[in-house]
């Protein structure tokens, strides 16, 4: 059956949180119909290392090396601004964590290549299988969001280049809390945002932080291990999956 649409609680959300992008049929009168699922976006839904292609053809056989690096100093500045109290959004966050790259690899790159690597984080690409995971799993009554330090307008575009918007649910971006994963603001946040309850809450991230903040808040935690290994700090994940398409006998 069909969740019957709450007027009033629809237009609360949208007055309060206007970073996430909630579609009708979402709630009912006695809450959240059954569980909810939050997709961290970059580096699982989305290859943040989809910028390499451009770079090869920029600064030639060091791209893999530029690219990671870049992901890495961007991580970083995000956690260190949340840390610190000092917001500055994903864009200004990533921008920066370029300039950085260039400056320690020694790479120059003038205003129009610096430019067109940025506009590449509106049309990064998808990881293999995903939109047919998103897919397989829409048929359930689960209800799927993206959950992402990127900017509300910005994750608009990148999931609708890569053709994955129409099989969310909804976008919740940290945006308008001012801070990032894994600060327990911004997971709070995105409870509130789709109002859903952290007992029937799963992240789902390849991003070891990003599932030690949703279980220290109470979620339930998908680590899609991409390679690399788990944060030993005695908590672990709730599961362990290889692909986005084992969540359909998990969920």
């Amino acid at each position: 059956m069909a969740a019957r649409v709450v007027p009033a609680f629809s237009s609360y959300l949208t007055a309060t949180h206007p970073s996430a992008r909630l579609r009708q049929g979402d709630f009912d009168a006695t809450g959240p119909m059954t569980k909810t699922i939050a997709f961290d976006v970059y580096g699982t839904l989305i290859d943040p290392l989809g910028v390499a292609g451009k770079l090869r053809q920029l600064i030639g056989a060091e791209a893999d090396r530029f690219a990671s690096l870049w992901r890495a100093k961007q991580v970083e500045y995000l956690f260190r601004r949340a840390l610190m109290r000092r917001y500055q959004p994903f864009m200004v966050c990533t921008k920066q964590a370029l300039e950085f790259t260039c400056a320690q690899t020694g790479v120059s790159l003038d205003d129009e290549a610096m430019a067109e690597l940025l506009s590449l984080y509106r049309r990064l690409p998808c990881y293999p299988g995903v939109g047919e995971a998103l897919e397989r799993l829409r048929q359930s009554e689960l209800r799927l969001y993206a959950f992402s330090n990127g900017e509300p307008t910005e994750l608009e575009e990148l999931l609708g280049n890569a053709g994955i918007a129409p099989l969310l649910s909804g976008i919740v971006s940290v945006h308008e809390v001012e801070s990032f994963k894994p600060d327990p603001a911004v997971y709070a946040h995105f409870i509130a945002a789709a109002g859903a309850s952290a007992a029937k809450t799963w992240l789902v991230s390849g991003n070891a932080f990003d599932v030690l903040g949703a279980a220290a808040c109470g979620w339930r935690t998908a680590w899609l291990a991409r390679g690399g290994v788990f944060d030993p700090w005695g908590i672990e994940p709730t599961a362990v999956i290889r692909d986005l398409g084992e969540l359909t006998g998990l969920l």
